[in-house]
């Protein structure tokens, strides 16, 4: 949805509209599925075009607007005076508004592919939108952005197209996610690492007699963790991991680790288990999270979403 807020926004709007005749790329097209063209000889209020479709500026002047309200409406204008690693906020901005925007056009490219079109309650909802929007702006900021009632028409359209395309291609994905598909479960455990970091914080493995000293840590652990030992306190005297408990889901942890863990009941001890990280023993707690397993579930109809979009945008790649 796009927000009228003008006031404050001159100064990165001008300024960012003073660098575009200095650009000659809009990055690798990775982000956007295909080639974006970012040139000369365009119209005077061209942009970019990706295939057929082309950005104008008044378009940009609208979603940098969009953008800067968002942040200013959470930080405040001197958020622009934030500058990391030598990246202004303003060049991030410009970025994020090149990447929404192309990426919207990408998706009304599919539309026609995929022969998706607005219906008639549609397209009246897009105009009510729009006169709504551009009925609240003045004179001097209808100026400012260069922008006529037919361009926030077109950008409204395209939200609304780019929305359909984005429920057309993901139509398919079944959102019933069983519990054991989501099944998370909460596991505590002790860790004897294998490994040291160098000066520049790059992992170092054991020589093969330090690995041997650590297994034997480790199985010492077990041991006394059969025999009745309180975990935790063992937790505390052998684990060399910073965390000590972790919720997960099946295909978040590494393999082998999952699947000791996965196959514990409740209160069970594993045998010790290696990754890369070292020599584990690990104690199930909880083999099943009910709060945990419902989110797992959101966040898996959500990931099963994105592949399905991602799938859908691969034919407009380009090298």
């Amino acid at each position: 949805m796009i927000k009228k807020r003008l006031k404050g926004a001159a100064g990165i709007l001008l300024a960012w509209g003073l660098c575009l005749g200095s650009l000659t790329g809009c990055g690798d097209g990775k982000g956007i599925g295909t080639k974006v063209v970012l040139t000369t000889g365009f119209d005077r209020d061209e942009i970019f075009r990706i295939e057929s479709s082309t950005c104008s500026l008044p378009e940009i002047m609208v979603y940098l607007t969009n953008i800067q309200n968002r942040y200013e409406s959470v930080y405040g204008p001197e958020i622009w005076a934030t500058n990391v690693d030598g990246v202004t906020l303003e060049q991030n901005v410009k970025d994020i508004a090149l990447a929404q925007i192309a990426r919207i056009k990408t998706m009304n490219l599919m539309a026609e592919r995929y022969q998706v079109e607005l219906n008639n309650e549609e397209k009246a909802q897009v105009e009510n939108a729009a006169d709504a929007y551009y009925g609240a702006l003045n004179d001097a900021e209808i100026e400012k952005m260069g922008i006529s009632r037919k361009t926030v028409s077109d950008l409204y359209t395209e939200f609304a197209l780019a929305e359909k395309v984005y429920q057309y291609t993901i139509k398919d994905i079944n959102p019933e996610i069983s519990d054991d598909e989501a099944r998370t479960i909460t596991v505590e455990h002790i860790l004897i690492k294998t490994y040291a970091l160098d000066g520049t914080g790059r992992k170092v493995e054991y020589a093969e007699e330090a690995k041997k000293d650590a297994y034997a840590k480790a199985c010492e652990a077990l041991r006394l963790a059969k025999e009745g030992e309180d975990f935790d306190e063992l937790i505390r005297r052998y684990s060399e991991d910073d965390r000590s408990t972790y919720s997960f889901g099946k295909g978040e942890m590494e393999a082998a680790f999952e699947t000791a863990a996965f196959n514990l009941g409740k209160d069970e001890i594993s045998d010790v288990v290696e990754t890369e990280f070292g020599y584990h023993v690990i104690k199930c707690l909880n083999t099943f999270d009910r709060d945990e397993t419902d989110a797992n579930k959101i966040k898996i109809v959500d990931q099963r979403r994105a592949e399905a979009f991602g799938q859908s945008m691969m034919p407009m790649w380009r090298p």
